[in-house]
């Protein structure tokens, strides 16, 4: 029989597929009850005071940005290893990227290269949990001077957490990522978390076109029939009832999921270790990683052949496999905009080339890592 192995799979079922019949037999589909009630599960998981769901995490950053009135004139550290959607939002504010390198063995900020990116024009830093695995946050707090915000794009780290703070409460406000290569998914969908009352006021004004009160308000409201006040300009950012119903099943099993993907992460560290050409990843000793991805890093002084002719490999045996995410600094937009050269940061630049992520996610069975494996060592 031929293997397919994906890169990620969702896992969902009977939970997710029972948690849509309220919404659509009651016909509250867009943002209500259910996005209300996983919000509240969601801040309670990770120890914040606010949650707000959105349409994505690239939306909450945008919210998170434009609330805390980043625009023209400001500049935003974003680190130049990260899906591009990090640096979008701050254009879409008008404000400057600033790139910063990262750490190679982590792929997450690189405090030495912050602290000299830092300018009398530094609004925020957004320092983004790549793969699951939260950034150094003493270092940056260390380094970054009172009045400049931290943001986190915890994208990849529901469930994650940095000496005993979750994900979500370590910087001013944060914002996640439930896309199907998430470990839990709505299909699209975000949250923005924060400890910030005002905050969190603004922002969820601005996801709902700047109104003074949600539909839902109004609508239980005495007066249902008139519109709400709009003083801010704001977006169509919401999440509708049917994501928050699934966000709900989903979130009831995230620690189930995570224990899983850290035993076959431990599983690949332990079997993999003896091929010298293949870094592991950083199992954090004073938190926790989520385990997005298991993202390796392909020595190519050590290593066989190349990172893409091993994926080619692997892809032929019925792997898939990608690379960890992309140097921004290298897509055609930003190089020709800001007129960048790959060497300007080298540490992206190698993550770019070398990093590959093996499939781990919660539909896979023992057997598929164990192919993984016997596959790599015969190249």
């Amino acid at each position: 029989m031929d293997r397919s192995i994906q890169i990620s799979l969702p896992s969902t079922g009977e939970e997710e597929w029972q948690a849509c019949r309220e919404p659509l037999m009651t016909g509250w589909l867009t943002q209500g009850a259910k996005v209300a009630a996983f919000e509240k599960a969601f801040a309670k998981r990770h120890g914040v005071a606010h949650a707000l769901a959105t349409t994505s995490c690239t939306t909450g950053l945008h919210l998170i940005l434009a609330a805390m009135g980043i625009g023209p004139g400001d500049e935003v550290i974003v680190p130049a290893f990260t899906w591009v959607a990090t640096a979008n939002v701050v254009l879409y504010c008008g404000a400057t990227v600033v790139f910063v390198d990262v750490d190679r063995a982590t792929n997450n900020i690189d405090p030495v290269d912050l602290a000299r990116k830092l300018t009398s024009k530094t609004r925020a830093v957004i320092a983004v949990h790549l793969f699951g695995l939260c950034a150094d946050m003493d270092a940056i707090r260390a380094i970054v001077p009172a009045g400049i915000k931290i943001i986190e794009d915890a994208a990849c780290a529901a469930g994650a957490s940095y000496k005993r703070t979750f994900a979500g409460a370590l910087g001013d406000a944060a914002a996640f990522s439930f896309h199907p290569r998430k470990s839990i998914t709505t299909g699209e969908g975000g949250m923005v978390t924060t400890n910030d009352g005002r905050l969190a006021e603004v922002v969820n004004m601005l996801r709902n076109h700047g109104a003074s009160v949600s539909e839902e308000q109004r609508h239980k409201g005495p007066r249902p029939y008139l519109l709400p006040q709009f003083n801010l300009l704001g977006y169509n950012y919401r999440m509708t009832d049917l994501q928050g119903a699934i966000g709900l099943a989903q979130l009831a099993k995230l620690d189930r999921f995570i224990e899983e993907r850290h035993q076959y992460a431990e599983y690949y560290r332990e079997t993999l270790a003896n091929l010298g050409w293949l870094r592991m990843p950083v199992f954090p000793e004073n938190g926790t990683h989520a385990w997005q991805a298991f993202v390796t890093y392909v020595d190519p002084t050590k290593s066989p052949m190349t990172r893409d002719k091993i994926m080619e490999r692997l892809q032929a045996a019925g792997i898939a496999t990608r690379p960890g995410t992309h140097a921004v600094h290298m897509l055609g937009y930003y190089r020709d905009r800001l007129g960048l050269k790959p060497e300007h940061f080298p540490a992206a630049r190698d993550c770019d080339a070398n990093t590959m992520a093996l499939p781990l996610h919660n539909r896979m069975k023992k057997r598929d890592y164990e192919y993984i494996v016997e596959i790599l060592h015969n190249l």
